[in-house]
C-alpha cells in the first residue's frame, strides 16, 4: 500500500503543477463566463483543467474522480477534484486560486495537494507523514502569536444568509477577528501554514475541502468528521483550527445547521 501511494502522490504533484499552468496560461484569454450562482462561476479553464485531471487519473490508475464541473460517483479509490478553487479571484485577476487534488481510499483521505500558480505555493500532506509547503514542514499557529485569533468565515448560498451573520456576530462579540477571501481550499492551507488560526464554514463542498482538511491534520490542527453523513457526496459543516479554538469555534457554529441539498455537478 506504501509504494502504491508513492506513486499516486508523485503523480498527483506533477499533475497539480501541469495542471496550475494550464489554468494560468488560459487566464490571459479568458474566455466566456458561466454564473452557476449568485457568487459561483465557471470558466472554460475550469472545465479544461478538470478534463486534465480526469484523462491522466483514468490513463495511469482508472480511478474514480469526483469533481466541481463534471460530477462523479464514491468509490474506494477515488480523486476529489476541484480544477479551480476561487474562481472568483481567478476571473478578476487576483492570485488568490489554487489546483486542488485529494485521493481518497476506503473513506480515508490519504493524499491532499494544492497548487496556487500565480504565487508558486504548492502545499503537501499525506496521512500520518505531515504537511509541506513548497517541501517545508509546516504547522499551525498555536495561537503563538498572542493577537487576537483570526478565522477566515466561508459562506455558501446552501445557508442562509442571516446563519453567517450570527457567526460574524459571534465571532465578533468573541474578540475574534474574521475575513473572507473566496477560497475555502486555500483559506485551510493558511490554517495549516499558520497564517489563519481557523476555518469555518457552514457548508462546503468535498471538492473544496478534502485536500485542505488532510493539510490542517497533518500539520498539527484539529478538524470536524467532514465526511461523515455521507460528506464525500454531500459536502458538510467544516471546521478546522489549531487545537487551543476548538471547543470556542466549534460552540460559535453550533445550531446554524440546516438541511443539505444534493450539489448539482453530482447529479448530471
Amino acid at each position: 500500500m506504501t509504494q502504491d501511494l508513492d506513486e499516486r502522490q508523485a503523480f498527483g504533484l506533477d499533475l497539480a503543477l501541469r495542471a496550475g499552468a494550464l489554468a494560468l496560461g488560459m487566464r490571459r484569454t479568458l474566455a466566456p463566463i458561466e454564473a452557476k450562482s449568485a457568487i459561483d462561476f465557471c470558466t472554460e479553464a475550469d472545465r479544461a483543467v478538470e478534463q486534465l485531471v480526469r484523462a491522466e487519473i483514468a490513463q495511469r490508475f482508472g480511478d474514480a474522480v469526483i469533481g466541481e464541473e463534471y460530477g462523479g460517483e464514491a468509490a474506494d479509490r477515488v480523486w476529489v477534484v476541484d480544477p479551480i478553487d476561487g474562481t472568483a479571484g481567478y476571473i478578476h485577476g487576483s492570485g488568490r486560486w489554487c489546483v486542488s487534488l485529494a485521493y481518497v481510499q476506503d473513506g480515508e483521505i490519504e493524499i491532499g495537494i494544492l497548487y496556487a500558480p500565480a504565487d508558486d505555493r504548492l502545499f503537501v500532506a499525506r496521512r500520518g507523514r505531515g504537511a509541506t509547503l513548497n517541501g517545508r514542514p509546516i504547522r499551525v499557529s498555536g495561537l503563538a502569536h498572542g493577537a487576537a485569533p483570526l478565522v477566515e468565515v466561508g459562506w455558501s448560498e446552501r445557508r442562509p444568509l442571516a446563519a453567517y451573520c450570527i457567526l460574524l456576530q459571534r465571532l465578533t462579540e468573541a474578540g475574534i477577528e474574521f475575513r473572507r477571501h473566496g477560497s475555502g481550499a486555500l483559506g485551510l492551507a493558511e490554517v495549516a501554514c499558520g497564517l489563519n488560526d481557523g476555518y469555518a464554514e457552514l457548508h462546503i463542498n468535498a471538492w473544496d475541502a478534502l485536500a485542505g482538511l488532510l493539510l490542517v491534520r497533518e500539520a498539527g490542527g484539529w478538524t470536524n468528521d467532514f465526511l461523515a453523513d455521507d460528506g464525500l457526496r454531500q459536502g458538510n459543516l467544516l471546521l478546522a483550527c489549531t487545537p487551543a479554538l476548538r471547543d470556542r469555534l466549534a460552540a460559535m457554529t453550533r445550531g446554524l445547521e440546516a438541511p443539505i441539498e444534493q450539489p448539482a455537478a453530482l447529479a448530471g
